[in-house]
C-alpha cells in the first residue's frame, strides 16, 4: 500500500497499535531533547522512575530559556541539569550555546529518525525530514526510560507547494497564509507534510521556519522531505554521513490537501493577540512600532540574519525604534562576528542579545507599556511579551528590518531589490559547548539547588470528585495564560509550591488564592484549551492546588495529555451549558463510569440542574488517570 512520509516513519519505529488514524499507537523515539524552562522537571521525573541510566540513542539537555540570571535560582537549575545529565547519560549544551531547536537541526537532526521534546517547537527538525513531537516533559522523562511514546495516529494533510519565493517574501510568508487558511485549531489531530514541486526551491532553514511554526497550527508535527536541498545542509554542517533520502511514495493517499502557490504570495502580517491573525503587510502600513525583535526558534538562521544585515547595511534604526537581534545559535553569531555582518547591525543602531530564547518566552526586552511591538517570533499572545497591554505582531525578518528603519510596520518590496543570501558551502563547526556525558558516571553529584523542590504527588483518582468552579474562561485558552513565564516566574519553575501562586494570574490575580481556601475545584474552558506552550507546569501547578477537573468544548493535544498525566480529568463541556464562577459541582462514581467508558454525570449542586460530560480517552489513559496520573502508572508497572 501506497504511504505517506509521515507513514513511512511510524511504521518504522511502531511499537503498538497499527497505522488507522484516531487509533492509539506508541512508537519508538529515538532522540530526545530538554530545555531548560520544562527540563528540570523531566529531569527530576526521569529521577523519580529509579532507572540509572538513559535508554535513548541521543538526548540533549539544552540551557536557553531562562537566561537572565536576576537570582541564584536559574544558575542552580543550569548546574543540577549539567550534573544530571553527565550522570544519567545525556548530552549538555552550555548556557550560551545557542537555542535548543536551531542548534538540533544544525548539530544532531536525522532524517527518518523520531524526536520527543520537552517544548511544543520540536517539530522544526520536520525541515530535515525528522519527526519531530512536542510533550510535556513527563513523558519525554518516559521516553528517556526507554518507554514508548503513545499518542493517537493523526490524519495527515499535504501542503503541495508550487512555485518559488518571490522577492522579499520568506518561508515565514508561507506558514502565516497556512495559518489565515487554517486557524490555530486547523492542525490540531493532524501532521503537515509539505510536498510539490515547490519544495525544491525552499532550503533547509527556511523549511525549518514553516515547520516550526506548525505548532502554531495545533499540528502534532510538520514534515518535509529529505533531498537533495537535505544533503547539501548536513554536508555544510559536516554531517553528510547522516543524509538519508525520504520522500512520499508517488501515489500516497492523504487526508487533506492544501494547494499553496508560494509565487502568488505577498508580505504578511499576524495581528494581535493570536497567530492566524494575518493579513497582508500592506494592510498595515504606517502602524507605529516602538520596538522590532528579531531572532527566537522561528527566524535566526544565518540566512535570516543575514537578510537582516543586508537591510540594515549603510541605513539606522528608526529614532521612535529599540531593536534587538537574537541569534539563533553560537555558530549563528560566531559566523556573523567573522564575515562583518555583526558589526554592521551594530553600526545600525541593534542591540544585540545573547543566543537564546530571550525576548519570545518575555526573558526581558519588555516592551513600554502600550507598546506596538513587531518580532519574528512566533506566537503574539496577550502578555507573552512581558507587557500586558502592549500588541505583539509577527513577520519575517525582512518586514521587521524594513519596519526597524522607517519606525512603522513597512512593506519591504518598497526598499528595492533585495540581497541574495545563499545557505553557506560550509559552516562553522565548534561543539566545544556541548559536553558529552560523563564516562565515569557513579562518580558524579547530581547538585541540587535550595529552591529545587519534590515532585508534588497525588493518590488514585476519587471516585467521587466535589468543589466550586475556580474559573470561568473563553477560547483559545493558552498555557501562557495558565501558567505564565516571563523573568519573574520562571526562576520557580522546579518549584511548584512557589511557581503555583501565579496560575491563571494574567486572566484572574485572586485564583491561587481562592483554589486554596476552597481547598481545590474545577476550571472551565472554551474551545482550544491550553494551545501553545508544551509546559506541564500548566498541569502540575493547577494538580498542586486542588484542581480536580477541566471542563472545556475542546482541548490542545499536549495539554490534553499533560491533565491525563498528573491525573486531572479532561472533560467536554457539551454545547450550550453554561457553568459560573463559584458554582459547585459534584461528580459521582467516577471510577466505574471511566472504567466502563461511560460519560460522568455532573451535577450542578448550586442551579439544581445535571449534564452528562464525555471525555477522549485511550484505555492506556483511562489507567493513567485511576492510578492518578502517569508516575503513578509507570511505578505500578504500567508502560
Amino acid at each position: 500500500m501506497p504511504r505517506t512520509l509521515t507513514q513511512k516513519i511510524i511504521a518504522d519505529h511502531l511499537v503498538s497499535g497499527d497505522l488507522k488514524p484516531g487509533g492509539e499507537i506508541a512508537i519508538r523515539i529515538d532522540q530526545t531533547l530538554t530545555q531548560d524552562v520544562t527540563g528540570t522537571m523531566a529531569f527530576l521525573q526521569f529521577e523519580a522512575l529509579g532507572i540509572p541510566r538513559l535508554r535513548t540513542d541521543l538526548s540533549v539537555s539544552y540551557v536557553d530559556h531562562n537566561m537572565l540570571q536576576t537570582g541564584f535560582e536559574s544558575a542552580d537549575d543550569h548546574r543540577y541539569l549539567q550534573s544530571a545529565a553527565a550522570k544519567y547519560g545525556a548530552h549538555f549544551s552550555r548556557p550560551g550555546n545557542g537555542i535548543c531547536h536551531q542548534l538540533h537541526l544544525e548539530r544532531f537532526g536525522l532524517p527518518g529518525q523520531t524526536l520527543l521534546g520537552s517544548d511544543s517547537h520540536t517539530p522544526t527538525c520536520g525541515g530535515l525530514g525528522m519527526l519531530g513531537i512536542g510533550a510535556g516533559g513527563l513523558d519525554v522523562a518516559a521516553a528517556m526510560a526507554g518507554i514508548p511514546f503513545y499518542g493517537s495516529l493523526p490524519r495527515v494533510t499535504l501542503v503541495r507547494l508550487a512555485g518559488g519565493l518571490p522577492p522579499w517574501i520568506s518561508a515565514k510568508d508561507v506558514i502565516l497564509e497556512v495559518l489565515r487558511l487554517l486557524s490555530v485549531k486547523g492542525g490540531v489531530g493532524r501532521i503537515m507534510e509539505y510536498g510539490g514541486p515547490g519544495v525544491a526551491n525552499l532550503s533547509v532553514p527556511e523549511r525549518a521556519t514553516i515547520t516550526n511554526m506548525g505548532a502554531e497550527l495545533g499540528a502534532t508535527s510538520s514534515l518535509f522531505p529529505s533531498d537533495e536541498r537535505t544533503r547539501f545542509f548536513l554536508r555544510a554542517q559536516g554531517r553528510e554521513a547522516d543524509w538519508t533520502a525520504l520522500a512520499p511514495d508517488a501515489d500516497a493517499e492523504y487526508d487533506d490537501i492544501i494547494e499553496l502557490d508560494m509565487s502568488a504570495l505577498e508580505p504578511l502580517v499576524a495581528k494581535p493577540h493570536s497567530p492566524d491573525n494575518v493579513v497582508p503587510t500592506a494592510e498595515l502600513s504606517g502602524v507605529p512600532l516602538d520596538q522590532v525583535a528579531i531572532g527566537s526558534c522561528t527566524n535566526s538562521s544565518y540566512q535570516d540574519l543575514m537578510t537582516v544585515a543586508a537591510i540594515l547595511d549603510g541605513r539606522c534604526v528608526h529614532p521612535s525604534v529599540d531593536l534587538v537581534i537574537a541569534p539563533g545559535s553560537r555558530q549563528v553569531l560566531a559566523m556573523l562576528a567573522r564575515n562583518g555582518a555583526l558589526a554592521t547591525m551594530i553600526a545600525a543602531g541593534a542591540r544585540i542579545l545573547e543566543a537564546s530564547c530571550g525576548p519570545c518566552i518575555g526573558m526581558g526586552q519588555a516592551p513600554p507599556s502600550g507598546a506596538a511591538t513587531l518580532r519574528s517570533f512566533n506566537r503574539n499572545f496577550q502578555g507573552r511579551c512581558g507587557t500586558q497591554d502592549a500588541d505583539t505582531y509577527l513577520a519575517g525578518v525582512e518586514v521587521c528590518a524594513a519596519s526597524a528603519i522607517t519606525g512603522e510596520i513597512t512593506d519591504p518590496r518598497q526598499l528595492g531589490d533585495p540581497a541574495d543570501i545563499p545557505v553557506p558551502d560550509e559552516f562553522l563547526i565548534d561543539d566545544g559547548m556541548i559536553l558529552p556525558p560523563a564516562d565515569d558516571p557513579e562518580a558524579v553529584e547530581v547538585r541540587r539547588g535550595p529552591t529545587i523542590a519534590p515532585l508534588p504527588t497525588r493518590g488514585p483518582l476519587e471516585d467521587t470528585l466535589r468543589g466550586r468552579v475556580l474559573l470561568v474562561a473563553g477560547d483559545n485558552v493558552t498555557t501562557d495564560d495558565i501558567m505564565p513565564a516571563g523573568a519573574k516566574i520562571l526562576p520557580l519553575r522546579s518549584n511548584i509550591p512557589a511557581i503555583s501562586r501565579y496560575v491563571f494570574s494574567r486572566l484572574d490575580p485572586d485564583f491561587a488564592s481562592r483554589a486554596r481556601e476552597e481547598g481545590g475545584g474545577f476550571v472551565v474552558g472554551g474551545a482550544n484549551y491550553g494551545q501553545g506552550s508544551s509546559r506541564e507546569h500548566a498541569a502540575l501547578a493547577p494538580m498542586a492546588l486542588g484542581v480536580r477537573a477541566v471542563l472545556a468544548r475542546s482541548f490542545a493535544r499536549i495539554h490534553h495529555a499533560n491533565l491525563i498525566n498528573f491525573g486531572l480529568l479532561p472533560l467536554k463541556l457539551p454545547q450550550g451549558q453554561a457553568l459560573a464562577l463559584g458554582d459547585e459541582l459534584e461528580i459521582g462514581e467516577v471510577r466505574a463510569r471511566i472504567e466502563a467508558r461511560q460519560p460522568l454525570l455532573v451535577a450542578n449542586v448550586t442551579s439544581g440542574k445535571s449534564f452528562e460530560a464525555a471525555y477522549d480517552l485511550t484505555p492506556r489513559q483511562t489507567h493513567i488517570l485511576l492510578a492518578g496520573g502517569l508516575l503513578n502508572y509507570i511505578k505500578e508497572g504500567g508502560i
